[in-house]
């Protein structure tokens, strides 16, 4: 009895600046790879989402997940493949272990920046509006003088 192919999932990066034709052959490309060696379970298309930092002077890319089951050595061809692909931005596969829940559902808009700032800056109090309706600051006790050092009486 044949052991049971591994799940992977491939998170697939790929350049948001490119034309929409060349991001669609890139997944075509990678789906017909992945099928003739194994099955594609699912597919999550997770659109342009902004990078939280820039990868070759990219500040976007269109995110892709793929899980999918197929022998190990059809893992290794994939990766060379994506690694000389142009578009291609970063690409991580994983192997999928059991009990791992499923991929999240995305929103159908990233969360804007203003509006997650937004509830923190109402929750904090207004700051006074002139200096002397500040309360005054609480200001800890200076440390004592040292006393002078004694000399001794000349003789």
């Amino acid at each position: 009895m044949a052991a049971p192919k591994p799940v992977y999932d491939l998170m697939l990066m790929l350049d948001a600046d490119a034309p929409s034709e060349r991001r669609a052959e890139i997944l075509q490309e990678v789906e017909a790879f992945v099928q003739r060696g194994g099955t594609i379970e699912s597919k999550h298309d997770w659109g342009v989402r902004p990078l939280a930092y820039e990868i070759e002077h990219h500040k976007d890319a269109e995110y892709h997940l793929l899980q999918f089951s197929a022998p190990p050595e059809t893992i290794e061809r994939l990766r060379t493949m994506l690694r000389i692909t142009d578009g291609v931005l970063r690409h991580r596969t994983i192997k999928v272990l059991p009990g791992t829940p499923p991929p999240p559902t995305v929103r159908a808009e990233p969360r804007p920046v203003a509006a997650a700032a937004a509830p923190a800056a109402e929750a904090a109090p207004p700051p006074p509006a002139d200096a002397a309706e500040a309360p005054p600051a609480e200001s800890a006790p200076a440390p004592p003088a040292e006393a002078p050092a004694e000399t001794p009486p000349a003789a």
